[in-house]
């Protein structure tokens, strides 16, 4: 299994939805991968936070270049027709 195929099925992978025949083959592949080993660990740190359902108030500073970098790929991505 190359790092494109793992990262293609991570989200079933993470969620246990995958076949048996594939985690055998995800596991293999996560053992002698670090940097897979990272992002799959990311994720399902993500969904644990996500489920533990604590709020986390973001730095207000932070939270207004996010809305402002939101704001600019938006009209990037949803300006170019008009």
């Amino acid at each position: 299994m190359k790092c494109e195929d793992l990262l293609r099925a991570m989200n079933d992978y993470v969620d246990g939805n995958v076949d048996p025949g594939i985690c055998e083959q995800f596991e293999q592949h996560l053992a002698g991968c670090n940097p897979c080993q990272v992002v799959v660990d990311n994720i399902r740190k993500t969904i644990t936070l996500y489920k533990a359902g604590q709020p986390y108030e973001m730095p207000a500073a932070f939270h207004q270049r996010l809305r402002a970098a939101i704001r600019q790929k938006w009209k990037a991505t949803f300006s170019k027709g008009s």
